[in-house]
């Protein structure tokens, strides 16, 4: 007869499965069990914990906000659990299998670039799928083991690790400054003199203010864009061409900067600082895979 720790331990793997497959039919099919028996397993779980996992309709199946909050704490100790038991058998704590990224659509161009190389032949048994997401999404259920976003974290069951600071500065291609000239204050892009290049933020669906910081003063211009995107490329490749004038992060531009393809307009306005942070769903168990990327993207940060 099973313990009630293994009826238990049974029970949330069929939550994993309904989880990752996303019914109770392709569960069944997943662990070897019929749909009614996917459906008791489930029941049982719920009557064991005194709460409703799922929100079940004829059409679809999505974990309730209970649900949710003990899938997340408990699921990244059982992967956790399952890689100790490997790491066990093989002797050796082995960085391989799939880690899932959701990736900030900057990150790759300012940070990874050729240095995901160097990682990638360092582990040669993992397999990477970076996800360029606009927004951090429901890490848990869409099967991400790391989300890398930048700007500061709101509250949630993840946990958050600060990886750095960069800037923001306000550039223009010397094309553009050949053809419109170079605002010499922060209010001269207020007017129709300047064109300014506007970036939609993806939680409020309008651009991100232009703001100003200059140690504890804080300015914030009203431009009027007439060109606004919503694609971190986009944005750059509209500004190299001489289009107009956008506000960006220094991680991404610095070397543009350097070699002159871009002009710093504002240098002495230094001061507004931009975070990037990754996300995980725990602090205890973190499978390897996911501890050796993190680590490696803190090796990354400018010091």
């Amino acid at each position: 007869m099973k313990t009630k720790l293994e009826n238990l331990s049974s029970g949330i793997g069929v939550m994993a499965a309904v989880v990752d497959s996303g019914s109770f039919a392709a569960a069944a099919e997943m662990v070897g069990m019929s749909p009614p028996g996917v459906s008791r397993a489930i029941a049982r779980l719920e009557k064991r914990l005194q709460i409703r996992l799922f929100d079940r309709t004829t059409r679809s199946l999505s974990l309730t906000e209970q649900g949710r909050s003990f899938y997340e704490q408990v699921m990244p100790h059982l992967a956790g659990l399952e890689e100790a038991a490997t790491s066990a058998r093989s002797g050796a704590s082995a960085v391989r299998g799939k880690l899932r990224v959701n990736l900030d659509p900057v990150c790759y161009r300012a940070l990874l670039g050729v240095a995901l190389d160097r990682f990638m032949d360092a582990y040669p048994e993992l397999e990477i799928e970076l996800i360029a997401r606009d927004s951090l999404g429901d890490l848990v259920t869409e099967g991400f083991d790391l989300a890398l976003r930048f700007g500061k974290p709101k509250a949630s069951t993840l946990v958050a690790r600060k990886v750095l600071d960069t800037g923001v500065v306000t550039v223009a291609a010397p094309a553009y400054l050949a053809r419109w000239g170079r605002p010499l204050r922060p209010q001269d892009l207020e007017g129709p003199a300047h064109r300014c290049l506007e970036f939609r933020n993806p939680e409020t669906g309008k651009p991100f203010p232009w703001e100003f910081h200059r140690q504890r003063k804080r300015v914030e211009v009203a431009t009027q864009g007439r060109l606004t995107v919503n694609d971190p490329g986009a944005l750059l490749n509209a500004c190299l061409a001489g289009s107009g004038i956008a506000q960006m992060l220094l991680l991404g531009a610095e070397h543009l900067i350097a070699e002159g393809r871009l002009i710093d307009l504002f240098p002495d306005w230094p001061d507004e600082r931009y975070p990037l942070y990754a996300y995980h769903p725990s602090r205890h168990y973190m499978p390897a895979r996911t501890r050796a990327f993190l680590d490696f993207i803190v090796g990354l940060a400018p010091r």
